[in-house]
């Protein structure tokens, strides 16, 4: 891997996601070497994919270049690799480019698309975890808005402009909303050939309700705002199955579409190597303590989505999203420092910040400790947390003109197919 031999403590973070980059920069420049390994040479911010697959934001926009986050640091260095083993015993960690010891492993690997074993619906739905997924389903859709321009027969139309998405959580509710946006906006105004009344987005949530992690108010509220854009929402259904065209479910909605997302749940990506026990299966995540360590192992950490911390709070482990995993980042790097001085570590302590969702333009839900709303106000707070979440100003600035832009022209600008998807 060409990393430079030193006397310094090395500590390899396995991730760039949330969780590895707030560790690495927490990690900055102090009398350690830090290995920064990721399989993509960036950060993803993904709250905002759906944008980049219903044609709001170029991809650039919501990812940062990971060389840039640590090229003051004068002793960090990235490596672009995919981690195949740990081999805890020899502490070392084997990749495609080759192995790498350490003094402390962090894993931060995430999640990836959980389809619940259904090998049918993996291989025809539009999952949406990457960039390069989330422009696959921008091309798509545009692809079906052509390929419905000049179909003959009406249920083939009828096909290419169902779009069906499974998940009523944040990313299915946010999605559904933008894509509703495409039908109310664009569709009238790009294919003028087209009528818009032949395009219908149904959202599937197997709960009773849609955004089931928020309050019920923000859920109520998120179903109303979905359904004035003109989305169907169908509760207690689930997708049973799915051959590229028909959309089987438990109940008797029966659909054609050419279309399906997948947004019904995400499940961790362990590495291979640890002990058995050290991973909960039917989560995929590691089992952690307090200060984050791998279960059975000292100088072995996990944190963010793949690490499960049980708590009194948290019974089944901390929510599977960004709070978390910048706070667990920022803690270990605190943390480590201590270990290699031999001081106490400090255990965690999560800070809910609240949650939020947004349902397309003016509406958003947000739920706080003491205060739940939606509305206007919700979706500017919406907007303001984001743009203050975004790695890299010239990203909020980018991100901030794209959506002046949208806002005032009731327009997607990014709406090019520069690589057509093939299923």
């Amino acid at each position: 891997m060409n990393i430079p031999k030193s006397n310094l403590p090395r500590i390899v973070i396995i991730g760039g996601g949330f969780a590895g980059v707030s560790l690495s920069k927490k990690l900055a420049n102090k009398n350690i070497q830090v290995v920064l390994i990721d399989k993509h040479n960036y950060h993803t911010f993904q709250p905002l994919l759906y944008q980049v697959s219903s044609s709001g934001l170029e991809p650039d926009s919501i990812a940062y270049p990971l060389r840039k986050i640590i090229k003051k640091h004068k002793t960090s260095f990235f490596r672009l690799a995919e981690v195949k083993m740990i081999e805890p015993e020899q502490n070392e960690i084997i990749t495609n480019i080759g192995n790498l010891s350490y003094d402390y492993l962090v894993i931060a690997t995430g999640t990836k698309t959980n389809f619940f074993g259904n090998k049918t619906i993996e291989s025809n739905s539009m999952p949406m975890k990457t960039v390069s997924q989330a422009l696959d389903i921008r091309s798509l859709i545009l692809q079906n808005f052509e390929k419905a321009a000049i179909a003959d027969a009406r249920k083939k139309r009828e096909a290419y402009l169902n779009f069906v998405i499974v998940g009523g959580g944040p990313t299915g509710v946010e999605l559904a909303g933008a894509i509703a946006e495409l039908k109310n906006h664009i569709l009238p105004r790009d294919y003028q050939d087209l009528d818009s009344k032949d395009m219908h987005i149904h959202l599937l949530e197997g709960a009773d309700r849609v955004l089931p992690p928020m309050s019920s108010q923000a859920s109520n509220k998120a179903q109303r705002f979905l359904e004035a854009l003109g989305v169907k929402v169908h509760c207690n259904t689930y997708v049973k199955d799915y051959d590229g065209l028909n959309v089987t479910t438990n109940s008797d909605l029966e659909l054609q579409s050419e279309t399906l997302i997948w947004a019904a749940g995400v499940t961790g990506a362990p590495i291979k190597g640890l002990q058995a026990d050290a991973l909960m299966e039917n989560a995929n995540r590691y089992r952690v303590n307090r200060f984050n360590q791998v279960e059975g192992y000292n100088n072995i950490f996990a944190i963010g989505d793949i690490a499960l911390m049980e708590t009194e709070a948290y019974s089944k482990g901390h929510p599977q999203v960004a709070q978390p995993a910048i706070q667990q980042g920022v803690l270990l790097g605190k943390n480590l420092l201590r270990l290699i001085k031999k001081q106490p570590m400090t255990p965690f302590e999560y800070k809910d910040k609240g949650s939020m969702a947004t349902i397309g333009r003016n509406k958003a839900v947000v739920d706080l400790k003491h205060y739940k709303f939606g509305g206007f106000f919700a979706w500017f707070i919406w907007m303001f947390v984001h743009l203050m979440s975004l790695v890299g100003f010239r990203n909020s600035v980018v991100v901030l003109f794209n959506w002046t832009y949208n806002y005032i022209n009731f327009d997607k600008a990014a709406r090019l197919i520069i690589r057509p998807f093939k299923k």
